[in-house]
């Protein structure tokens, strides 16, 4: 069973007078820095001046400023800029100012665990890694509420980095829910994995593939699309709600008989052989390497991809139906629409 940490598990006062610096202002960014100062501590956050995030977070009432005299002046740095990225962020911004009796953050780690970033020894490493987007994070906080969180420790230095880390979780209002212990290995290589195989490279495959097969078969595309892509939310949202069991029992005889004897053919036990391939290029370090020489070279065969896949009929479909859901935000209309964020998105 997880070790799981509440409320009464941390000391809210153990940050009482230190800085906190939050570095990067994108999903994760502007949640957790605005959780803190509402929590009452004393953040500070690191932008370039010119980034228009940084005229967000002077609006949203934080001090700004660059990420090398944030992390100057803090005694926690939270770094929440892009893994991609942020080895060279870390040498050039944060590094110099790492003396020992700091504490270094991050959300996610796979510069720590894939040695993008290797902090000094006399430093505490820690993680708090919010198992949801940030706009979640900062929602549910508003409402007294909270979203649990992942707690892993790479150096203690301190003797006292869990102290911390569960101060931080209180902070952002996470231990009101629960923060899981882990480590950085286990939640790199197994956030890396669902993000490959399950959430996002297995289930856009999955939609797309659903839909190629109705249109080729003569079905209209906007049948298709209700049928594969619109309501896989409201079975998501039923498996979120309750796992398998809430959605099965929420569904038709129907739709229940076809899932328990025509889904293990769609997806079979062959799959696990796949799966256990990409996650052994996740373990041995490959798929890292690989994504750090991708940008190295300029993202060109990322951008491709990322093109490729907005020119998919599926994405021209959807645009015009979602044009007719006035529930939806109007940004969201739009296939492509939405601005990537500064920071990692936690298995959103």
């Amino acid at each position: 069973m997880a070790t799981v940490f509440y409320e009464h598990d941390a000391n809210p006062a153990a940050l009482k007078g230190k800085v906190i610096a939050i570095l990067g202002y994108g999903s994760q960014g502007h949640a957790q820095a605005q959780n803190l100062r509402d929590s009452g501590y004393n953040v500070v956050v690191g932008l370039d001046p010119k980034r228009p995030s940084a005229q967000l977070a002077k609006a949203d009432g934080l001090l700004v400023v660059s990420p090398a005299e944030a992390a100057e002046r803090a005694d926690w740095i939270q770094i929440l800029t892009p893994d991609e990225t942020q080895g060279d962020f870390y040498e050039s911004a944060v590094k110099p100012a790492l003396r020992p009796g700091k504490i270094l953050g991050v959300s996610h780690g796979f510069s720590i665990h894939f040695k993008t970033i290797v902090p000094p020894k006399d430093v505490d490493v820690v993680m708090i890694a919010p198992k949801s987007p940030g706009h979640l994070l900062r929602r549910i906080y508003t409402e007294g509420r909270g979203v649990p969180s992942l707690l892993a420790i790479h150096q203690d230095a301190s003797g006292r980095a869990r102290e911390y880390a569960l101060c931080y979780a209180h902070g952002i209002g996470s231990t009101r829910a629960g923060v899981l212990q882990t480590t950085f290995k286990e939640e790199t290589e197994s956030d890396l994995f669902g993000e490959q195989a399950v959430l996002c490279g297995g289930l856009t495959s999955l939609i797309k593939k659903g839909f190629e097969t109705l249109v080729e078969a003569g079905y209209q595309p906007e049948v298709a699309y209700f049928e594969c892509l619109h309501e896989m939310k409201l079975i998501v949202d039923l498996i979120y709600e309750g796992g398998l069991a809430r959605m099965r029992d929420s569904i038709s005889n129907t739709a229940e008989y076809g899932d328990l004897t025509r889904g293990p053919q769609v997806v079979p036990d062959s799959t696990r052989t796949a799966m256990k391939e990409i996650l052994a290029r996740i373990q041995d370090g490959s798929f890292a390497r690989e994504w750090i020489d991708e940008n190295k070279k300029g993202g060109r065969n990322f951008a491709a991809l990322r093109e490729s896949e907005k020119r998919h009929s599926i994405e021209e479909v959807g645009t015009r139906l979602r044009a007719m859901m006035s529930w939806l935000p109007k940004e969201a209309k739009k296939s492509g629409s939405t601005q990537k964020p500064e920071a990692k998105v936690v298995n959103a």
